[in-house]
């Protein structure tokens, strides 16, 4: 029994003396970080940081364990070691904050994850830290702080809009989520709102021609939504924040693991403002009233061989009106009091499926139904589209080569109750297409790209790409794109100007579908300096010519929107600039700028194209100060000039905007664990539209027109009660019509 008892505690203090300690410090910018969670995986046992950074495991037995640091704002940092022998490890870790890096993976310029030093195609990406500096309640507003990117409103009342780049209008734009073309014509006015926050991973940003890849409506750019994979969302997060106007926005997201093989992703978002504000004194609701609730749910499948299959759907519901302050719903439709009601139902569904084969290939498909029923006071517009797409892709790698061959199929279906659609819409879409990037030598590539369409309305489409890339450096880029686009005629007769004022829509021929030639140099470079400071510089120029571009005509007829293939020619050339500096000492800074000189040549008369500025600067500037648990970021942009749709030569309202700028700044408190506190201030400057001029809306006294005469040709007259021969007409908008004001949020994280 002794002896028993000697081996028994030699055992044990032989296992004893075979424990280990880990210990280190958790810092960011050379700055300690409280309250960062520590994890050993393999233990599945976690610590966290205290109020100097430090953390210690004790009693570890000899093994190789991963260990892993994440906090709120950074990326998440690994570690691997293997312990042998009673020791006592130091492991010191330093976090990079998750913000617009120029080392990100993309995939919206070659259709496939690639470094974004590499890739031939020049993209920009946005993440959630990015989007953060700024709280919004959609995707919509969140792009107002991308450089050469506005979100242009289109009417002063329902405040609807769509996305400008580089000066080209919407319908340029293609806006896709995870690749697939979910918003598009409808939705690209409705469809921003409601993508949850929490689900964005980030957003990629092509500027120029991408149609030989995507298509139609991918002649000025693209906007590509990457949502989070599910392995690696949070466990729960939720965003949570008012403003003072009463503007209330909730974001959920929750993951959770379904049997052994998959792993789904929900997140909800809801928004709701119902507070009337008129501070311009016009009898019009200032900003729209909205009640929006959207659903996304996201699953991920493990498969053999890491294979992948992913499904993604939404739901999205919206009730929105703005109007003459005393109006309710039982005014919907009459022409008692005026208001714009609009309800928007959507339903989205898309997948990706990795054929198991050798070779890689995918099957992608995308579904949406979008229901419209809009009053825009007594006129009713009634819209149905379905939107159905289907593709797959080949990616196949080869000596000095790597291919990309794909096809596709879409179909789309529109009705309306407008005299514009007499019958629905039915379109459908043929696409094969090629991409070859060539390895010339060790520093030089060049990416060959051909797309073929046939479109049963307008018949083949030929759409070429050349691009090249040199790297003289590893931290130098220069990178040469050229390329056609083109638009099918697809006019969006949801014309503010014609459903909310007196113009009528006149098309004067058989419209051709519009074709454009681009040509854009891009320059990148990434410096690195001995003290820790990181300094990214991106510039582009660029040249964009246009064939049949179709151009709504504001200008002959006041009375009147003409739409007619452009008898000359469009062109647009710019140059633009981002800087992105990382300093150590905590001072974080994105500054771009655009200068562009847009013009419209119609029959020998040079004009500027409408709702076009000529310059834009954009900035988001971050200090962080770790011993106060405190960031500050002030955002803003500022705009240059640009030409307005007035209603003839007696309208009093300036036919060009003045210079304005929109700037904000925040807080951010983060010394709990898995919290945040934010608040601030939007629009520090308290500007609006409707300073320094007589009135935003056109005779907001008579939205029926009741007291508007007319000649024998149908053009308005001027008399004592409307000296400035006006109609009712709210399309005089170019920025948000809503000043100064507060914001407080809360952010929960559990990973």
């Amino acid at each position: 029994m002794f002896k028993i008892l000697i081996y028994t505690t030699l055992l044990f203090s032989a296992f004893s003396f075979s424990q280990n300690t880990i210990k280190g410090k958790v810092t960011a910018n050379n700055e300690v970080l409280a309250f960062a969670s520590v994890y050993i995986k393999e233990l599945k046992k976690g610590v966290e940081t205290n109020e100097n950074g430090l953390y210690e495991f004790k009693d570890i037995p000899n093994g190789s364990y991963t260990i892993t640091v994440s906090y709120i704002g950074f990326k998440p940092e690994k570690k691997k070691i293997t312990l042998t022998e009673d020791t006592e490890t130091t492991l010191n870790l330093n976090l990079i904050e998750d913000s617009n890096t120029l080392e990100d993976v993309v995939i919206s310029g070659t259709l496939k994850p690639v470094s974004r030093m590499e890739t031939p195609v020049p993209v920009e990406v946005y993440t959630t830290a990015y989007l953060k500096k700024n709280p919004t309640s959609n995707v919509f507003e969140a792009l107002q702080n991308v450089n050469g990117v506005r979100p242009q409103l289109n009417c002063n009342i329902c405040n609807t809009g769509d996305i400008h780049i580089n000066g080209l209008e919407g319908p340029y734009t293609m806006v896709t989520i995870d690749g697939m073309p979910i918003v598009s014509a409808l939705s690209t006015v409705y469809g921003l709102s409601g993508i949850p926050n929490s689900l964005i991973d980030r957003i990629e940003v092509v500027k120029g021609p991408a149609s030989s890849l995507y298509g139609s409506e991918a002649v000025g750019g693209l906007i590509n939504i990457i949502t989070k994979k599910p392995l690696n969302a949070p466990l729960f997060s939720a965003d949570i924040f008012s403003t003072s106007w009463l503007e209330n926005n909730v974001d959920l997201g929750w993951k959770s693991t379904v049997g052994k093989k998959a792993t789904t992703l929900v997140g909800i978002n809801y928004y709701n403002y119902n507070q009337p504000i008129d501070n311009n004194k016009d009898n019009f609701t200032d900003v729209t009233l909205q009640k929006r609730i959207s659903i996304f749910n996201k699953w991920n499948f493990d498969r053999k061989n890491n294979k992948e299959f992913t499904i993604a759907g939404r739901l999205f519901y919206e009730d929105r009106w703005g109007g003459e302050m005393q109006w309710n719903k039982s005014y919907r439709g009459g022409s008692e009091v005026y208001g714009e009601s609009i309800y928007t139902k959507r339903v989205e569904l898309l997948s990706k499926y990795q054929l198991p084969t050798t070779e890689d290939m995918y099957l992608s498909f995308s579904v949406t139904a979008h229901d419209q029923n809009s009053v825009y006071g007594n006129t009713i517009y009634l819209a149905d589209q379905k939107i159905a797409f289907g593709q797959y892709t080949w990616d196949k790698k080869l000596e000095n080569h790597n291919l990309l061959l794909g096809s596709a199929f879409r179909y789309q279906y529109y009705n309306d109750n407008t005299t514009a659609t007499t019958t629905a819409e039915q379109t459908k879409i043929y696409s094969v297409f090629l991409q070859d990037e060539i390895k010339l030598a060790e520093k030089h590539h060049i990416l060959l790209g051909t797309r073929y369409d046939y479109n049963n309305n307008h018949g083949n489409i030929f759409t070429p790409r050349i691009a090249y890339k040199w790297n003289p450096t590893e931290n130098d880029v220069f990178r040469i794109n050229a390329g056609t686009g083109f638009r099918i005629v697809n006019l969006f007769t949801e014309e503010h100007a014609a459903l909310t004022g007196s113009r009528d829509v006149i098309i004067t021929e058989y419209l051709k579908p519009e074709t454009s030639y681009n040509i854009n140099f891009n320059y990148l470079k990434k410096i690195r300096f001995e003290n820790g400071t990181f300094l990214g510089f991106e510039t582009s120029a660029w040249y964009t010519y246009f064939n049949n571009q179709i151009i709504p005509d504001y200008d002959t007829n006041p009375n009147q929107i003409i739409y007619s293939n452009l008898n000359g020619y469009a062109q647009t050339l710019g140059i633009s600039g981002n800087i992105d500096l990382v300093t150590p000492f905590g001072l974080k800074a994105i500054l771009g700028f655009t200068i562009m000189q847009p013009k419209n040549v119609q029959n020998g008369i040079t004009t500027q194209p409408v709702l076009t500025e000529k310059y834009s600067v954009n900035w988001a500037i971050t200090y962080d100060i770790p011993k106060w648990f405190l960031a500050i970021d002030y955002t803003g942009n500022l705009y240059g000039p640009m030409r307005l749709p007035i209603l003839g030569d007696l309208d009093p309202r300036p036919e060009y905007s003045p210079v304005w700028s929109l700037q904000n700044i925040q807080f951010t408190y983060k010394k709990f664990r898995s919290f945040e506190l934010y608040g601030g201030v939007k629009n520090i400057l308290n500007w609006t539209p409707n300073k320094s001029i007589p009135f935003l809306i056109a005779r907001a006294n008579d939205p029926f027109d009741e007291g508007v005469e007319y000649d024998t040709n149908g053009n308005v007259l001027a008399t004592p009660t409307n000296p400035y021969a006006l109609t009712f007409d709210p399309s005089y908008v170019y920025a948000p019509n809503q000043g100064i004001r507060a914001f407080l949020g809360i952010r929960y994280t559990i990973f």
